[in-house]
């Protein structure tokens, strides 16, 4: 399986997918089920309580559908519990509460954001009378493109007859695989070096961002003439290197598969203490996190605030039917309206450290 990525960005669309979901469709609609009676169904959010059966819409179909209510929860229940296995960096976002959900990920055709400038400054007098400084406050706009990623697998309908009959449950093989896919997307999106630029902005990763603050790596972690002190001193220096830049933390450090197995040998033998954990030692430094796209002789520090990155989500990663070919094979696609947006100031100070 491949992952494909659309985008709806500045008014303008790119791809299939893309110009479909410029209309603003709701996804329920790409969900149809067959009901109790046998007929085709769809349900979709009217606004509300997501929870509250009486925020949703069912709507009865002219059309036929393929899957049964129940096989479609199998299908959603395949994509949760792929969704919610090891993303590394995303996975990060989540869960220290960045996240910027879009109002109609569906309709959403640009993000825009603005800088502001260091405008204004405070003055001691004895009498208040006197003007302070009143210069003026400067915003600048960027726009960040929507993507829309996207697996396509099939079901083929002669092996769902067969295993209806037999009261065997759903394959959900290719839609496990399909939602990986797409999670390892998002991922590379954070921790290669790919721009995707459309519709006027552009999506950079941590390694690419042409604000990061970039410091050399000496040694490589895994050579033999690297010692566990001269890493400690790396860290340091990748700590100052952010303060530097008016960024205090806390941090997240990033490492590649490679320098997994050496954080883990011995910074002092007599205490029992590994690197890893002398490094959990310094200030401000949340957590260490090994992440498999990540390109050898790497590391990231990372500023876990929104105001150095964000996961823009206009729509989790969902299962919805496409499009139907011949009279054996139907086509289905996980996919998501998702992007990490990564922020510098107007002064380009960036919380992201990148040492290579």
């Amino acid at each position: 399986m491949k992952e494909n990525m659309d985008f709806i960005g500045n008014g303008k669309s790119q791809g299939e997918l893309g110009a479909y979901f410029g209309s603003q469709m709701d996804v329920g609609n790409l969900k149809p089920y067959i009901g109790k009676d046998g007929n085709a169904y769809v349900t979709t959010f009217k606004g509300g309580d997501p929870k509250s059966p009486s925020s949703y819409k069912t709507t009865k179909l002219n059309t036929n559908a393929t899957l049964r209510r129940d096989e479609w929860k199998q299908l959603d229940e395949a994509i949760l519990k792929i969704s919610e296995s090891r993303l590394g960096g995303v996975q990060d976002l989540i869960s220290n509460g960045l996240v910027y959900n879009l109002g109609n990920g569906m309709g959403s055709t640009v993000l825009e954001t603005h800088t502001m400038s260091d405008a204004m400054e405070a003055d001691l007098t004895m009498d208040g009378i006197s003007r302070s400084k009143n210069d003026r406050v400067n915003y600048e706009t960027e726009y960040l493109p929507i993507p829309i990623i996207h697996v396509d697998y099939e079901i083929n309908l002669r092996a769902l007859a067969a295993s209806r009959k037999l009261g065997n449950a759903l394959d959900i093989t290719s839609a496990e695989r399909a939602t990986r896919k797409v999670n390892q997307k998002l991922e590379t999106m954070l921790f290669t070096d790919t721009t995707y630029a459309f519709g006027g902005g552009t999506i950079y990763s941590y390694l690419n961002h042409p604000d990061r603050n970039q410091e050399t790596l000496s040694t490589n972690w895994d050579a033999s003439a690297m010692t566990a002190a001269l890493i400690i001193d790396d860290v340091l220096a990748m700590k100052q290197a952010s303060i530097s830049a008016k960024h205090f933390g806390p941090w997240k450090l990033y490492i590649p598969t490679a320098y997994e197995t050496v954080l883990d040998e011995d910074y002092d033998t007599t205490k029992g203490i590994t690197i890893r954990e002398r490094i959990l030692k310094i200030g401000g430094i949340k957590g260490v996190e090994i992440i498999d796209t990540l390109t050898a002789d790497n590391v990231l520090l990372v500023q876990m605030t929104s105001d150095v990155v964000r996961l823009v989500r206009g729509m989790g990663i969902q299962n919805v039917q496409w499009k139907s070919e011949g009279n054996f094979i139907e086509n289905f696609k996980v996919m998501t309206i998702q992007v990490p947006q990564v922020r510098s100031d107007q002064d380009r100070n960036s919380g992201i450290i990148h040492l290579a």
